[in-house]
Order: C-alpha cells, then sequence, then structure tokens
C-alpha cells in the first residue's frame, strides 16, 4: 500500500471488537500516537493477506522457509498492536518449526489460519469508508440508506497526532453517557419515520429500509437493540437474525420484531430464533417505548 495512501481507523469500532488489548498497550506506551498506532495497523491490514497463506501452506505441510521468517514478523507486529490472543499458538508454530517438526506446526497451524482470518477481517471492517458522519434519518435507497460513525464523531476525536491512551481516555468517558443505539430495518417509510420521531429524544436511531445493507452496517455500528420488520422483499426478518447473530458483539443483543401478523406461529417462530419480544402494527409510542425500555442493555467497549 503506497504511503499516501494509508488507511484511517474508527476506534470505537476497533474497541468494540475485543480483538486488541488497546487500553494495555496505550498504557504502556504512553507517547504512541493515534497516527502510529493506525500506521501500525495499516501495516497488519497489508501484510495479513500473506501471512494467511502462509499459515494455510504450513497447515498443508507444504511451507517453505520464508512462511516461518514471515510469521515470525508478523508476531512482533501482532504483539505490538495487542493481538495477544493469537500470539500463543504462532509461538508454537514456529517453535515446531525450529525443531523441524512439521506435523505439529501443520497441526497447530491450522487451528489458527481461521482465527487469524476472522482478525484481519474484523479489523479491516474499521477502517473509515468516508461516508456520513450523522446517524440514519432517512429511508433512502442505495448508500444513502444508512449513515455511520466515520472516524469518531462520537467522541470528538480528530487529531491522529494526539496521544493514543488519551483518545482512548475520551472514548471512555463518552461512552459512559452517550445515547443508547437502535437499529430500525423496515421497509416501510412511515413506519420508520414514526420510529424515529418516537425514540430519537432517548435514542440514537439508525435506520435502513434496505435489509441486505444490514451487514455493512454492523461492521461499523454497534446497536444495544434491534427493530425489525417481519416482511420485508429480499430478505425478512427472519433472515436477519442469522446474518446478525454471526457477529460476535450481537450474540445476545436484544432483538424485537415489528409485524402485522402477532398469530401464535409467527410469534412461536421468532422466539426460536432468539427474539426477546414482538410489537404488532400499528403500535403506539408508549408500546414501543415499555417494549424497549424492558430489553435494551448498554453495550461495553471493553
Amino acid at each position: 500500500m503506497a504511503e499516501n495512501k494509508k488507511p484511517s481507523f474508527d476506534l470505537p469500532t476497533l474497541l468494540r471488537l475485543g480483538d486488541l488489548d488497546i487500553r494495555r498497550i496505550a498504557a504502556e506506551k504512553q507517547l504512541l500516537t493515534v497516527r502510529d498506532y493506525f500506521d501500525l495497523l495499516s501495516r497488519f491490514v497489508d501484510t495479513a493477506p500473506k501471512i494467511s497463506k502462509a499459515l494455510t501452506r504450513i497447515a498443508g505441510l507444504e511451507s517453505n522457509e520464508k512462511d516461518f521468517v514471515h510469521l515470525a514478523e508478523e508476531k512482533i507486529l501482532l504483539e505490538e498492536l495487542g493481538y495477544n490472543k493469537i500470539i500463543p499458538v504462532i509461538d508454537s508454530i514456529l517453535g515446531a518449526g525450529e525443531k523441524g517438526d512439521m506435523e505439529f506446526a501443520a497441526d497447530c497451524a491450522k487451528q489458527s489460519v481461521n482465527d487469524f482470518n476472522k482478525i484481519y477481517t474484523r479489523t479491516e471492517s474499521a477502517v473509515r469508508t468516508g461516508v456520513s458522519e450523522h446517524p440514519a434519518s432517512t429511508t433512502d435507497s442505495g448508500d444513502a440508506a444508512f449513515n455511520i460513525m466515520a472516524y469518531s464523531p462520537d467522541y470528538g476525536v480528530t487529531a491522529g497526532g494526539q496521544p493514543l491512551h488519551e483518545i482512548v481516555q475520551q472514548v471512555d468517558s463518552a461512552e459512559a453517557t452517550r445515547k443508547m443505539r437502535i437499529l430500525a430495518v423496515d421497509d416501510s417509510p412511515s413506519t420508520l419515520k414514526t420510529i424515529i420521531s418516537s425514540l430519537k429524544d432517548q435514542y440514537k436511531v439508525f435506520t435502513l429500509s434496505n435489509p441486505t445493507q444490514v451487514k455493512r452496517f454492523l461492521q461499523q455500528v454497534t446497536p444495544e437493540l434491534f427493530l425489525l420488520d417481519y416482511k420485508m422483499p429480499e430478505l425478512n426478518g427472519f433472515e436477519l437474525v442469522p446474518i446478525i447473530r454471526s457477529f460476535e458483539e450481537h450474540k445476545d443483543t436484544p432483538i424485537i420484531f415489528l409485524t402485522s401478523l402477532g398469530t401464535k406461529g409467527n410469534i412461536s417462530v421468532a422466539a426460536m430464533l432468539g427474539a426477546v419480544d414482538f410489537v404488532v402494527k400499528p403500535f403506539d409510542s408508549d408500546t414501543l417505548h415499555e417494549k424497549i425500555a424492558k430489553h435494551i442493555v448498554r453495550k461495553k467497549l471493553f
């Protein structure tokens, strides 16, 4: 990647992922700036595909000496960034390689390649996309259907030259007092307008009229609760649940279905999929507030 094209990253997104021990790195290296740390992350994004291929070759007993050299270099970078969870297995691979025990190295590589690829994918998802900084308040089609947080607008972070530990403290402080986030997904503009009008004073409401954009949205924003329309074109609310649950941070996030079909069958299916409640359309503001207040829980960055 060219020097003038290094990406920036969304720090709150990185903190929410839980893959990085950013807090420890920031505390230990008081002079480390946000820009310096992002430069390290940029190196990781650049080198990760090569390391993934090296791990795959080691796992398949097709490795060469360069694969272990590159892996040793990557380990140093991972330690600088705070990717502690994967370091022990990399140590095992390197140790086995030094002893010539390629079968044990292969076994360890098989265990780590998926974890490594997951870390890479999740880190890449935190790259700034250049979209608007403000929460969605419309239901336009296409990319304009949602506006996600770019580099830390919720936390007032703008200077990459500031010490990382100071920015982490700012994020902590803002996180404790911010409005909780709700994502509403419904193909009806009037329903979304009603939701925004009812909830905007108490919650930070994001809306999507196109359910196919949920996965991309969740790569950069972490809601505390979902409102999903049951019946939508392309993907219905039931089909969205596995997509939401595929994100580690949303294994237990409350999901409430919006439906005009409040039958026992639909309610049973919703419960089986992990929904905590449902609201029958048309609904009034008091009912919606009551249901949300019953289930919403603030997510923590750490």
